[in-house]
């Protein structure tokens, strides 16, 4: 067989395969090319979920008919031309014009801002027709119809119009969060319209266009910089969370991308703070030096590789701690609205009278003073030992009528507000200025004594115990050079290795923490986890899990009766701990029920 040079269609075609991979695909690389045209207003048309008909017009610069007949042929661009390593735009391979063509039907319709008269170009199934003038707004319209009828082959591996629908659907999602300064209309038979209005500089606005209000009521600010890469965009509180990750969007100068160090970085951030199976949801912007990162990883343009991947993913997991640390312990709104719902009454009356049932709670004793918290504090949480010091309930004195309401008010004053009651042993109501806080005090308490395990854990090296044999565990030479160059970090949490031959580590202390342990398996996810990420946090995550087990174990059980200043002293360590508002599993410790909330309630406003 001799080699033959295949086909300008064929050519295209195969190209295709790659950049066109569904309707969604030929969706996002019209959208991109409307955008870098400087459109200010995007209207997307489907059909048969984009595979009978997807039309994509703007507003934008337009063409000339000079352009529009180069605009159909490969490898033929306006938006680069000294090399990749400066490309500020969202397209720039010149291949998704003529992949679309080589496979559909296509028209385009152009026309600039000065020209008297638009153009028209048509390519089906790669065979390209002459431009031709045609009556055409300032701006450009693009239609496909029939998707890969070129390639029926295709059309198997199609998914049903629904599901390409809601595919183009998350594209234009993620597209208008990343320009909010562009109307986006998305629009056909086979869905219902969406609209999302221009919001300018308010991104937050946009955000909660796509993601509902309760995000912007449940949203922490990001903003930082290291090195010259800056992370800004929008975090949600841990106990706002979602069961699936497709409401976490990331986009590195403006480009939305699918990028798995991104998602790690993300997960990482919110380690200890989420439910096992949840999603944080979150917008992250990555503004970086174009030659920094590389965009030209695949024909699709969603994912990219960074110089120094190390730094982004350090950036992304400080950044967000720091933020969760000053803004992350809060109540979800989300809590409060499934209070209300709880609470609402049913709709038919009961067909007997009613009358009161015992009551479930246990009623506080009068208040202690005030200046007995911080004794109370002292004795009730001792970090010493771990154990916080709770001890069964025993009823507390009466105090003196005279000093009960300069008790009372007081505490009220603060976030958590004053204990009133505890429910079932296991759920304290404390009465806040403006309504009402539910703690869960077993999660509570599991939580501060984590973070006092966690502190004690960073503020010193971790105990080590010296191995009467040491172990010897063959690597391949450049993992013993990653992990011997990052020993002395490791000793600090209470593992001891040094070099013992060219391929070979040998391993002479572990932390006590884990008492026996495969310290050979523990060294080999070390090495992996130093070659893909260059860092080794795996040994830090077994010590924090171990701590966040112990922690589970020795705080107050639910089902233990506790003394009003007991349940005062939590409520004022909770206030003062990070993380407090979730426990190690990522369930929320509290939930707060304004006073607005109740009166609506009872119909008092």
């Amino acid at each position: 067989m001799t080699i033959q040079l295949l086909s300008e269609t064929l050519i295209n075609q195969i190209a295709a395969g790659e950049v066109i991979e569904r309707p969604a695909s030929a969706a996002k690389e019209l959208i991109e090319n409307a955008i870098d045209a400087g459109a200010s207003r995007v209207e997307i048309a489907t059909a048969g979920g984009g595979k009978t008909l997807l039309r994509v017009a703007d507003n934008g610069f337009g063409m000339s008919p000079e352009d529009l007949a180069m605009a159909v042929r490969r490898h033929c661009t306006s938006k680069i031309s000294d090399g990749l390593h400066d490309v500020r735009t969202l397209g720039f391979r010149g291949e998704a014009l003529p992949s679309i063509g080589s496979v559909a039907k296509l028209t385009i319709q152009s026309r600039t801002g000065d020209a008297p008269e638009g153009s028209q170009i048509a390519v089906t199934g790669g065979r390209v027709e002459p431009v031709r003038p045609t009556p055409a707004n300032r701006g450009t319209v693009v239609e496909v119809r029939d998707l890969f009828f070129a390639t029926p082959a295709r059309l198997k591996f199609m998914k049903s119009e629904k599901a390409e629908a809601a595919a183009i659907t998350e594209v234009v999602r993620r597209m208008a969060i990343a320009f909010p300064a562009v109307r986006f209309v998305l629009s056909g038979p086979d869905r219902s319209t969406l609209e999302l209005p221009a919001t300018g500089d308010d991104r937050l606005a946009r955000i909660a266009q796509v993601l509902g209000k309760d995000f912007r009521d449940n949203a922490i600010e990001i903003d930082a910089e290291r090195e010259g890469v800056r992370l800004s965009g929008f975090a949600g509180v841990p106990t706002f969370n979602r069961g699936n990750s497709l409401q976490q969007f990331a986009f590195v100068n403006g480009r939305p991308v699918q990028d798995k160090l991104v998602w790690s970085a993300l997960r990482a951030a919110y380690a200890e703070t989420i439910p096992s199976g949840r999603y944080p949801i979150a917008v992250l912007e990555i503004a970086i030096d174009p030659e920094l990162v590389d965009v030209n990883v695949h024909p699709a343009k969603s994912d990219v590789r960074f110089r120094d991947p190390g730094l982004v993913r350090g950036l992304i997991i400080g950044a967000i701690r720091q933020a969760l640390s000053r803004e992350g312990d809060r109540a979800a709104t989300t809590g409060a609205a499934g209070l209300m719902r709880a609470f609402r009454p049913e709709q038919q009356r009961p067909a007997q009278p009613w009358t009161p049932p015992a009551s479930p709670y246990r009623p506080l004793d009068p208040m202690p003073a005030a200046n007995g918290f911080a004794e109370a504090q002292q004795a009730g949480f001792d970090q010493a030992g771990f154990d916080m010091g709770i001890q069964p309930s025993a009823r507390a004195e009466p105090m003196p009528a005279s000093s009960h309401a300069a008790a009372v008010q007081e505490p009220v004053r603060h976030p958590l507000g004053a204990a009133r009651a505890q429910l079932h042993e296991n759920y304290i109501v404390a009465q806040t200025e403006d309504g009402l806080v539910i703690v869960d005090q077993h999660a509570a308490h599991e939580r501060l004594v984590f973070e006092a395990m966690r502190n004690a854990l960073h503020s010193r090296p971790v105990a080590a115990q010296t191995l009467l044999i040491p172990e010897i565990v063959d690597l391949p030479e450049d993992d013993c050079d990653r992990l011997v160059a990052h020993a002395e970090n490791l000793s600090i949490l209470g593992l001891g290795i040094e070099r013992f031959g060219p391929g070979a580590i040998a391993v002479r202390e572990t932390p006590a923490m884990l008492g026996e342990m495969d310290a050979a398996g523990l060294v080999r996810q070390l090495a992996d986890e130093l070659a893909e990420w260059d860092t080794a946090n795996g040994l830090a995550s077994r010590l924090e899990y171990l701590a966040a087990t112990m922690a589970c174990h020795g705080s107050v059980r639910s089902g233990r009766r506790m003394r009003p200043e007991e349940m005062n002293a939590l409520l004022r360590q909770m206030e003062v701990t990070p993380g407090s508002g979730q426990c190690n599993h990522g369930r929320p410790t509290y939930i707060e029920l304004k006073l607005a909330d109740i009166e609506r309630l009872f119909g008092r406003s």
